[in-house]
């Protein structure tokens, strides 16, 4: 390991070479480096030893010197390894062959022989370097030792761009062999071959076969290593017949080469030479690369989403320590830590604005490009961009805790998630391999039999073809490809999606169950009143809103809230109690107070009061408004009414869906007058009031039982059971964790319009899905038999290998590229 340190008073060259001897001296450390100019001190150790030890043996030399740390210590690394990884270290395989399991490291799937991607990371690991002396590595922003430049952020590397470059360069090797060795081959069709000339036919087959020994045992060796894999782990697939077919044609020209005269007459030529098939190993590979390279090259667009979703943090943030403001990486911040955010940048955790005020862009993580005011206790969140107004945020969630962490995994995670229809393929895939042997092998033999002459030859070539035009990758890629883009641009638009069945399903929803506040309404609900029938209303504020103090409902806190508005303070509360669907229950000064709804007061046998109390509180419902009881011990003295107003995109979303033939029903806590002013605004033909959480759970099983796809929306945690029954649950982004987790879909704006876009983007995946297994399938039905020779007696045509090899290596390429055409949909 290597450190830097700081000897504070070396003055000249005698002063750094005593320095040298000194730490030499120290068994454990076996290389110094001093820059005199800068003091810098660059110590190489087996293990870390304590900079107290460091001064000793400065002082055992007689040297009087002082060691320090710099203020952030920086770390030499050899130039070849300063790059840091985006990824985390683990690899999947882009097919899924194996679930979701995962790999330590990238070599090739051990089922289908693919490269392996490697995952990204969730956390953002910054480091710095700095541009003079890129062996300066530090995981703080500040300035290098050496020269004093600004330390830049180090470049992550891409395991997938790696790929791509490690292909490209096999590439252009493989065809600048093979061109000369298909020259050569292809110049027997010109009269007179000119080549002949230079030299005989023997000695040209010697050329072809120098020349294609570096793409056999060199850039394309990997195909015949996963061709054997893929043999004695009976896991059969794409290499295995591009390593029989090619390496089949490879054995037989070299020993047709080299020992011409055990092969019969039918596969000489008239000079007697063997007919060499090495043209075709050295094309057929290289094109096969070609494939390669280019399915590597769109699959890194495949995740292109969740790459942008993180380089949406920044790599810094400013902390504001003792009023000072110091740049620190962002993976160093800590909750509760002071953030300075200043005009154009980017938020880096989520947190709560505490001094000033900005509009911001949340359009990468909410998919809407409409600026959004902030004020002071507004929360923000990591990945918005500050408008041009500065202002202070405390962090509250850091690291994989923030939301664009937590849409980053989830992302991860639906993207390596399979949809049912994938089991069609997969049950295809795995009889695929032998069968297309099987049909190789019946058409040497068919050809041989009933072929015309040379008949051994025709079967060799077209057997050779059959193999190498079969694709089984083509089937493969034509469901995750789709899966993987789609729920990018998913997550682009704002919806989240947990797994791929959730996108075969959202399609088919017939029915969607809703709740009210929070879902249908802003969910940043206002006190309207506080009604008292003993008095000052303050005091009666004063108790509820103490006793909602514990309490993390929507409602809860716009009572909390309205108490700090007016100045009144809280006091203690004793043995309380929230009761789910329906209220709380506290002692304050030896009165128990409840507050709730209706069904609150009967369960606990209080006096609901006179008729002109209920009259005012009908009323009140009856505008649309929330309205709870305030009973002190066995009466009920009072009413608090909370407006919440109905979201401006509920009613346009319910329309479209509703013209979509999907029927909505809205299910809700509140009570029957407040629930059916807000039904009547927002046309819904149904509805229930006074829903406890297990009402919504008994309607979503009476539905499924009746045979309707149910899709069930809430953002509470009463919501939970339901939303996890459903066979779609759809959470509100804005509610709460709970309701996330439990839920397949989250609308991150908690926009019931997401809703829609979730159907559209549902839709066009298993549209794409579809349009490609048709694709593979189509392919692979046609392919085969033409490459067997099928049109041969009609048309006298006949599959060259080559041209088989070019088709299949753009075979997969076609199923990305189409699965790429879903980043184009409109949501």
């Amino acid at each position: 390991m290597k450190h830097i340190y700081q000897v504070l008073d070396m003055s000249c060259g005698g002063c750094k070479t005593n320095v040298e001897k000194a730490l030499l001296a120290l068994s454990d450390i076996h290389k110094v480096e001093i820059d005199l100019a800068t003091k810098a001190v660059v110590v190489e150790m087996q293990s870390h030893l304590s900079l107290d030890t460091l001064q000793q043996a400065l002082l055992t030399a007689g040297l009087h010197y002082t060691i320090t740390m710099p203020e952030h210590e920086f770390i030499h690394h050899p130039k070849q390894q300063t790059s840091i990884k985006n990824g985390n270290g683990v690899f999947y395989c882009p097919m899924f062959c194996e679930g979701e399991k995962t790999y330590p490291t990238q070599s090739g799937c051990p089922i289908c022989g693919m490269d392996l991607v490697e995952q990204p990371s969730t956390t953002q690991t910054t480091q710095f370097t700095c541009p003079m002396h890129s062996d300066i590595v530090q995981d703080m922003p500040g300035s290098c030792p050496i020269c004093g430049m600004d330390l830049v952020t180090l470049e992550a590397e891409d395991s997938e761009q790696k790929t791509y470059q490690d292909l490209l360069k096999k590439m252009k090797i493989s065809a600048l062999f093979a061109l000369p060795v298909f020259i050569i081959s292809m110049s027997d069709l010109i009269p007179n071959n000119p080549l002949n000339v230079l030299m005989s036919g023997q000695n040209l087959g010697f050329v072809q076969f120098v020349l294609t020994l570096p793409i056999v045992f060199w850039t394309c060796w990997m195909f015949f290593e996963r061709a054997y894999t893929s043999i004695i782990t009976w896991n059969l697939n794409m290499f295995t017949l591009v390593g029989i077919g090619t390496g089949v044609a490879f054995i037989f020209s070299v020993v047709g080469l080299f020992f011409p005269e055990i092969f019969p007459d039918d596969f000489k030529t008239e000079s007697g030479t063997v007919l060499l098939y090495f043209e075709a190993t050295a094309v057929i590979l290289t094109l096969v690369l070609l494939g390669q390279l280019l399915e590597a090259k769109a699959h890194s667009q495949t995740s292109g989403a969740l790459k942008a979703l993180l380089q949406l943090a920044p790599a810094t943030a400013i902390l504001l320590k003792n009023n000072v403001e110091v740049v620190i990486a962002i993976d160093k911040i800590k909750k509760d830590d002071l953030l300075r955010v200043k005009p154009g940048d980017k938020i880096a955790v989520d947190g709560v604005i505490t001094q000033g005020k900005s509009s911001l862009d949340e359009s990468m993580i909410s998919g809407e490009p409409i600026p959004v005011d902030k004020v002071e206790g507004d929360k923000v969140t990591a990945g918005s961009i500050n408008g041009n107004q500065s202002f202070v945020m405390c962090a509250q969630k850091v690291g994989a805790e923030t939301l664009l962490s937590q849409i980053i995994e989830m992302v991860k995670t639906a993207s390596r998630s399979r949809a049912p229809i994938q089991k069609l393929a997969d049950t295809i895939a795995k009889y695929f391999v032998p069968i297309v042997v099987l049909i190789a092998i019946l058409t040497f033999m068919i050809w041989v039999w009933l072929g015309p002459e040379p008949a051994l030859v025709y079967g060799f070539v077209n057997a050779v073809a059959v193999l190498i035009i079969a694709c089984p990758c083509a089937l493969g890629l034509a469901t995750p490809m789709s899966v993987m883009v789609g729920v990018g641009k998913g997550a682009q638009s704002g919806v989240l999606i947990k797994n791929a069945q959730v996108l075969e399903i959202m399609d088919k929803v017939d029915v969607l169950i809703t709740d009210k506040t929070g879902t249908l309404t802003q969910g940043k609900p206002s006190v309207e009143e506080v009604f008292s029938q003993i008095g000052n209303a303050d005091d009666l504020l004063q108790k509820i809103a103490s006793l909602n103090q514990y309490s993390e409902h929507p409602l809860a806190q716009a009572v909390v809230q309205s108490a700090k508005e007016k100045n009144i303070s809280l006091v203690e509360v004793a043995d309380f109690e929230a009761i789910t669907g329906k209220g709380v229950v506290g002692i304050i000064d030896k009165q128990k107070i409840t507050l709730g709804n209706l069904a609150l007061m009967r369960t606990n046998k209080i006096n609901i009061g006179d008729d002109a109390l209920m009259q005012k509180i009908i009323f009140a419902q009856e505008q649309g408004k929330t309205v709870s009881y305030i009973g002190i011990d066995d009466k009920v003295l009072g009413y608090v009414s909370i407006s919440d107003s109905i979201k401006s995109s509920s009613k346009k979303a319910i329309t479209e869906l509703m013209a979509k033939g999907v029927d909505v029903i809205m299910m809700t806590g509140d009570n029957k007058n407040t629930a059916k002013a807000v039904a009547d605004e927002l046309n819904l033909s149904e509805f229930q009031a006074q829903c406890l959480p297990e009402d919504k759970l008994n309607k979503i099983k009476q539905l499924q039982a009746q045979g309707k796809i149910v899709a069930m929306a809430g953002d509470g945690v009463n919501d939970s059971p339901a939303l996890a029954q459903a066979d779609v649950g759809i959470a509100m982004g804005t509610g709460t964790d709970v309701a996330i987790q439990s839920a397949e879909i989250t609308l991150v704006r908690g926009d019931l319009y997401g809703i829609i876009k979730a159907k559209k983007l549902s839709y066009a995946v298993m549209k794409n899905i579809k349009q490609n297994l048709f694709f593979a399938f189509i392919y692979n039905i046609l392919g085969v038999p033409i490459a067997a020779g099928i049109l041969f007696p009609v048309f006298g045509v006949l599959l060259s290998p080559m041209i088989a090899a070019t088709a299949m290596s753009f075979s997969s390429v076609s199923v990305i590229v189409n699965a790429l055409r879903l980043r184009k949909i409109s949501l």
